[in-house]
């Protein structure tokens, strides 16, 4: 149940990154939460089974670290990669 902690952590950050970076309108609006809420759960859970528990700092660190750089990495590239694709497209097709 611990890792609802984690999840719900996770989620916020991707939540927090989709209204901060810019181009909301081309990815979906569950893309950045659930991508800060799988990396927050992986590490959660690494961590847990590495024997720390919630009373360890460490543990709280990585769980805001991880999904931060995930979802600060991840989102603009796909982001750019779909931007750059709809223009390759409108280009095709002659728009």
């Amino acid at each position: 149940m611990q890792i609802l902690l984690g999840l719900i952590l996770g989620a916020v950050i991707g939540i927090a990154a989709h209204f901060s970076l810019p181009h909301r309108e081309v990815r979906g609006a569950a893309l950045a939460p659930l991508a800060g809420a799988a990396a927050a759960a992986v590490v959660w859970t690494a961590l847990t089974w590495m024997g720390f528990g919630v009373d360890a700092p460490i543990l709280w660190l990585v769980a805001v670290l991880a999904p931060a750089a995930t979802v600060f990495t991840l989102v603009p590239l796909l982001t750019r990669s779909r931007l750059a694709r709809d223009a390759a497209d409108r280009k095709r097709l002659g728009f």
